[in-house]
């Protein structure tokens, strides 16, 4: 008999495993996952978790939310952010999450950028991500499936019946499900030079393309302005934003704090200001630019990010002594699957996107600092409440359509791939220009043409998608920086 499961979870990340917690343990419900559950963009979040600290600062949280997203937001939908926050973490930390104290015994709050006051908490210093993860895999009572890549989405008439996944490099497998929740993350491994796992790399987002359902704000793309400069690895080495809430400084090679030439917060300015001031001044003054320590105490920073220490001195550098050269990198996709309030995907009747993978315009035009595992932990939950208080069931037997077979990867993959993720930091990065868009646009489409494997076609027409809706935008909003020809 064909097995039907009550829920199926595209992923891993906080977003998925957050849902799968608050699923009934009668459910039946079924994780899978691309490599490891490990494998995914909250294992390396490294700043912490946004929330309103207490009702007085909802307005505020909301209000700093939508400046920094050039007030592009969904307003409705930033409402609900903050305020289903505190309840949220509340809820978190009552199931056990443990995140750090100050010397009273109370929450630690901290500060990042373009927030108007200390509202980031952190769990491990500077891994609060992997803090969250392992607490939620800790809790995670369901089945689940490594090393399972989604080849296709079973959708008809606004109906989702399940998945085709490859389970293997050559093996193939059909499984249905009663509600789809796709929480599989952004699009960072299109991109040259990144801070995502390896594994996200925007494939949910072509299907979803290939069945009509379009994608919105892809051109709202978030890049980090401190990276580890000159590193080998695919992933950059991030440096959180939470050290120059604590004090950090942006320098040149002379000390120079040149950030506030370009805004009057300096290195606490929205995140895409801070990017392409680097990549602006870099540039025009040919001069290397730094991340200084020189405010802290070297106590006081092994303490309040001890991995950041122990990574950074892995890689030669003695903190707080020593200035760390840094370059902006992609971080995080604001645009993606459209949803609705409940986390429903828009025209679908039991398909739900959470995470990074989602668009529920809560980001807007610039994501504010440490809003994205909120936002997981946020509508994952709403997500929940709403599949279980619609109760959709599907008929396998009623999904009509041929179920295809496809091929994972082909020799010519690896080569284009690398080509893409150039293609992708040249031309549709920080900055970008039209007419390089267009030739980008054109290099991908060419690659649409070939014989590739079932994945890169998937990440080819996301891509396009993202370079598309950049020649869409005709003027610059947000993360969407536009240079005249």
């Amino acid at each position: 008999m064909q097995t039907t499961y009550d829920y199926l979870i595209i992923g891993s990340g906080v977003a998925g495993l957050n849902a799968a917690r608050l699923i009934p343990q009668d459910k039946k419900v079924l994780l899978i996952t691309k490599k490891s559950p490990w494998e995914c963009n909250t294992f390396w979040a490294q700043g912490g978790v946004a929330t309103a600290v207490d009702d007085e600062d909802i307005p505020t949280h909301i209000k700093d939310t939508l400046v920094a997203g050039a007030n592009y937001n969904d307003k409705q939908a930033v409402e609900i952010l903050s305020k289903n926050s505190l309840k949220a973490v509340k809820d978190l930390i009552s199931a056990g999450l443990q995140f750090d104290l100050n010397a009273q015994g109370k929450l630690a709050f901290t500060r990042e950028a373009a927030h108007s006051r200390d509202r980031i908490l952190h769990a491990d210093g500077d891994a609060t991500g992997r803090m969250i993860h392992y607490f939620l895999i800790q809790k995670f009572p369901h089945e689940m499936m490594t090393d399972t890549v989604v080849a296709d989405l079973l959708i008809e008439d606004g109906i989702c019946y399940g998945v085709k996944v490859f389970v293997s490099e050559t093996e193939q497998k059909v499984i249905y499900a009663h509600n789809t929740i796709i929480a599989s993350g952004g699009v960072g491994s299109l991109y040259k030079y990144h801070t995502n796992s390896t594994t996200i790399a925007g494939e949910l987002q072509g299907i979803c393309l290939e069945k009509g359902i379009p994608l919105k704000d892809m051109e709202m793309l978030q890049f980090h302005p401190t990276v580890v400069k000159g590193t080998h690895f695919a992933r950059k080495p991030l440096l959180s934003e939470a050290l120059r809430g604590e004090g950090a400084h942006i320098v040149d090679e002379n000390n120079y704090r040149f950030l506030f030439d370009y805004h009057k917060d300096g290195e606490l300015a929205p995140r895409d200001v801070v990017s392409r001031a680097i990549f602006d001044y870099a540039v025009k003054n040919k001069k290397g630019v730094y991340l200084s320590f020189e405010t802290f105490e070297k106590s006081f920073f092994k303490k309040r990010f001890p991995n950041i220490y122990s990574n950074l001195k892995e890689l030669g550098f003695e903190l707080p002594f020593e200035r760390v050269p840094i370059s902006p990198a992609f971080h995080y996709t604001m645009g993606g699957i459209p949803t609705n309030n409940d986390a429903l995907v828009n025209g679908m009747k039991n398909l739900y996107a959470v995470g990074e993978a989602a668009c529920t315009g809560v980001h807007g035009a610039n994501r504010l600092a440490s809003n994205s595992l909120l936002e997981g932990i946020v509508f994952s939950k709403l997500a929940i409440e709403h599949s279980l208080k619609n109760n959709f069931k599907i008929s396998y037997k009623n999904y009509m359509k041929p179920i295809k077979s496809y091929t994972r990867n082909k020799a010519i993959d690896k080569e284009i791939k690398d080509s893409l993720r150039k293609i992708m930091w040249k031309n549709a990065a920080i900055v970008r220009e039209e007419h390089k868009l267009k030739d980008a646009l054109a290099q991908v489409n060419s690659f649409l043409k070939l014989d590739v494997g079932r994945l890169l076609y998937l990440r080819l027409l996301t891509a396009r998608q993202i370079l598309q809706s950049a020649l869409n935008r005709k003027e610059s909003l947000g993360a969407h920086f536009l240079k005249k020809d």
